[in-house]
């Protein structure tokens, strides 16, 4: 939904070797998801069901290889993304010699000019720039598809200026105007999932903390010690802006391993394993209830009026108000919680989830697995 683009640098791949995509055929051809997540992914993504479950089993084995890959290649590692179809890992490094290293996982090497230090080290200063620079840019992240950090804005100015508020090198960036205006999903309309007075939000995943059950959310849903119905619980903890993660303490409740899937039916969640640009993902919130679509970026910074919050997951799956705070997952993976968005459901749009992972270790949260 760009309208205008320009950059700020010249070439940056260096250089490609070609290596053995993720087979198909080492796939297990017996889907590990629920019907139901594989017939939302048929809707959403346009597959059919043959392709959802090949999908799923190259993503299962992405996962593991990109995992493997940062440790491997150190500080040279790029990033890795999933081509359109995941069928291909690409995984890049700024160390030609590291491309065998590459090609043995089974993914694509492709040689960069900059590291993922480097490029988080472009991030940090972005999210360290004065208020009032990053108020008038809609959100910036790191696209290792390109091996830039791209600053988006309402016009290309408002973009130049956050980066030269920042200070960062400008060959590492990219500039652009965007129709995107994200903003939190909270309704202030009675709903189903749970409420916090007038307001509705949605469940994120069911935790233990001790022996006391609950569950996370979005941060700008409530603040500690807000109460909540349905359940009835009460904020233990909340972080937004900055962040956008908070815990809800239900005692007297039942925390389940359990996401609400494609026409209720319930889906089970593993673990908390984070999936790789590209992966396939799926939403569920009170409102608009289980839409699926693909992940983006990781670690986008996005302003909302409130202020702005680091750290997020970009994808395509679409949401409304209401959703905020709901679940993301992939596969079985749990993934986020719903932050904000920009778009709807019925004309597509882009939104941002805060990953549980980083709530879960500041809050000494267990995550409910099954």
């Amino acid at each position: 939904m760009l309208s205008k683009r320009c950059a700020l640098t010249g070439a940056i791949i260096l250089a490609a070797c070609v290596a053995t995509p993720l087979s198909p055929a080492a796939a297990d051809p017996t889907p590990k998801a629920p019907p139901a997540m594989v017939d939302a992914l048929e809707r959403d993504l346009g597959l059919s069901e043959e392709q959802v479950i090949t999908r799923l089993a190259n993503e299962e084995r992405a996962t593991a290889v990109e995992a493997n890959l940062t440790t491997a290649l150190g500080g040279s590692f790029g990033g890795a993304w999933l081509n359109d179809d995941a069928s291909k890992l690409m995984v890049a490094t700024t160390d030609p010699a590291a491309t065998k290293t590459i090609e043995a996982q089974g993914a694509q090497p492709v040689v960069v000019a900059r590291s993922m230090d480097q490029l988080n080290g472009v991030m940090r200063r972005l999210d360290q720039a004065p208020q009032g620079a990053k108020a008038g840019a809609a959100l910036w992240f790191v696209d290792v598809t390109t091996n830039l950090v791209s600053v988006q804005a309402p016009t290309v100015e408002a973009a130049q200026a956050l980066v030269a508020a920042a200070g960062v090198d400008k060959s590492a960036v990219t500039v652009s105007a965007t129709a995107e205006r994200p903003s939190t999903f909270i309704n202030i309309i009675g709903g189903a999932a749970y409420y916090i007075g007038g307001s509705r939000c949605s469940v994120g995943f069911p935790v233990t903390r001790g022996s006391t059950p609950g569950f996370t959310t979005a941060g700008h849903c409530g603040r500690a010690g807000s109460r909540t119905t349905s359940p009835t619980g009460t904020f233990q903890g909340s972080s937004f802006p900055g962040n956008d993660y908070a815990w809800v303490a239900a005692p007297n409740n039942t925390a389940t391993p359990y996401v609400r899937g494609s026409g209720g039916a319930n889906v089970t969640v593993r673990g908390s394993t984070q999936a790789a640009v590209g992966a396939s993902i799926c939403r569920s919130g009170s409102t608009t209830g289980w839409r699926c679509g693909v992940i983006r970026q990781h670690g986008a910074s996005v302003t909302y009026q409130q202020g702005t919050v680091s750290g997020l997951t970009r994808t395509t799956a679409c949401a409304e108000p209401g959703d905020s705070g709901g679940s993301f997952i992939s596969g079985n993976q749990a993934q986020g919680m719903t932050s904000g968005g920009s778009g709807n459901c019925s004309v597509g749009g882009t939104t941002y989830h805060q990953p549980v992972n980083e709530a879960l270790s500041v809050y000494g949260l267990t995550l409910r697995t099954g």
